[in-house]
């Protein structure tokens, strides 16, 4: 991961949305495709792999901007959910909202992904939490899957929170799960992944596992919410089932550290869910890189924690809070989160073969790209070698 392959100099060959060569500039136009091909000079500026944002919560239907006034006052979290707030309040407006307005406002999201040079995206369900909005949920970002550029990835949450219709029977929802919701979602075609929120006032361990086993049995893959709030063990259960991902960890001991980096379960990173809540225990990124874990970075866009749809500012976070450098942070940007998905085949780097998923970045040096804090240098993204996005005037 500190080595990001840097060719000086270089250049992309690219048929039919496909990677037919790369290499120095020099070496690709002598090719025999190349004089055929239309030429773009992008003019020395960085060009990464598309970027591979492998954690997000994209479709809801309003801001919790008010919750994110109590926190400054001094409100936890937690409080705000126990009065009403939190995830409970996003579910309650999914369910009223209209399917065209929800849909609107998703595709401006992706709009915005794209240009921060996001190409493929994880998406979950999680707050709709009955049959009806869940499935409307996955289908939803089955539909602009199909309509718009970016690759979605789509990721089974009924496991979330426990529904204001199932309040103080949460063995009850996790029955419910299992034997109605899963077996839909799953023989319809609609998810790739299984998720659950496992972490103190959530989901206990025990319950994961019955929510991710009877996933499996249908084809689903696990992921899991862990160690966020509290060290449950949901890392090792992760680990337990041969988990895409375990997100989030910061909890996490120096055991479960030497546990993922020992198994093929991605540690995948949310430091703008630290960020936007002002908790100043990160996850122990150096820690797990140095014990040799596969470490993704994701936005972790949502209402409540982290309403960021910018992975260089999550490598900016990386860099800064947690120690990493910004080549490990491109790293963690694209083959690693691409590796979580399941998809290290087609996409998260540049190479022979792959999608021409590209991000082009208006600065001199790659460093520059989580130097620049919160600021968007991403000025052209390729999906499949068609530009998907372009500054004026670039």
């Amino acid at each position: 991961m500190r080595d990001p392959g840097l060719v000086r100099d270089g250049a992309v060959l690219v048929r039919d949305g496909n990677i037919i060569a790369v290499g120095p500039r020099r070496r690709v136009t002598r090719l025999s495709e190349a004089p055929g091909a239309k030429k773009l000079d992008l003019g020395g500026r960085v060009v990464l792999p598309g970027l591979v944002d492998s954690h997000t919560h994209l479709v809801f239907s309003a801001s919790r901007a008010a919750e994110y006034e109590q926190r400054i006052a001094g409100s936890t979290y937690e409080e705000i959910a126990r009065k009403g707030g939190g995830i409970l309040s996003t579910v309650r407006a999914l369910r009223r909202a209209k399917p065209q307005a929800l849909k609107t406002r998703v595709l401006a999201a992706l709009r915005q992904f794209s240009a921060h040079g996001t190409t493929t995206l994880e998406a979950k369900s999680g707050y709709g939490l009955d049959i009806k909005s869940e499935l409307a949920t996955l289908r939803l970002l089955n539909e602009l899957h199909q309509e718009q550029p970016l690759d979605i990835h789509r990721t089974f949450l009924g496991a979330h929170a426990v529904p204001p219709e199932f309040h103080g029977r949460a063995d009850a929802y996790v029955d419910f799960l299992v034997a109605k919701l899963i077996p839909r979602v799953a023989l319809n075609g609609l998810a790739e992944f299984c998720d659950v929120y496992c972490d103190r006032g959530a989901f206990t361990v025990a319950q994961a596992r019955r929510v991710l086993m009877a996933g499996r049995a249908f084809g689903l893959v696990p992921r899991l919410h862990a160690e966020q709030l509290a060290r449950t063990g949901a890392t090792r259960l992760a680990i337990e089932l041969d988990a895409a991902s375990a997100d989030h960890l910061e909890k996490i001991n120096p055991a479960d550290i030497r546990a993922l980096a020992a198994s093929d379960v991605v540690a995948t990173l949310l430091p703008g869910c630290c960020f936007h809540l002002g908790i100043p225990q990160y996850a122990p990124a150096r820690k797990l890189l140095d014990a040799g874990a596969a470490v993704a970075l994701a936005t972790d866009y949502n209402p409540g924690t982290s309403p960021i749809l910018s992975l260089p500012m999550v490598m900016s976070l990386a860099c800064t809070q947690m120690r990493m450098s910004p080549a490990e942070a491109i790293a963690a940007s694209t083959i690693n989160p691409a590796y979580s998905l399941r998809r290290q085949m087609h996409i998260g780097s540049i190479e022979v073969g792959k999608f021409a998923d590209l991000a082009i970045f208006d600065v001199e040096d790659y460093r520059e790209i989580p130097y620049y804090v919160g600021v968007n240098h991403c000025v052209m993204t390729f999906k499949r070698g068609e530009v998907i996005y372009s500054r004026e005037g670039t």
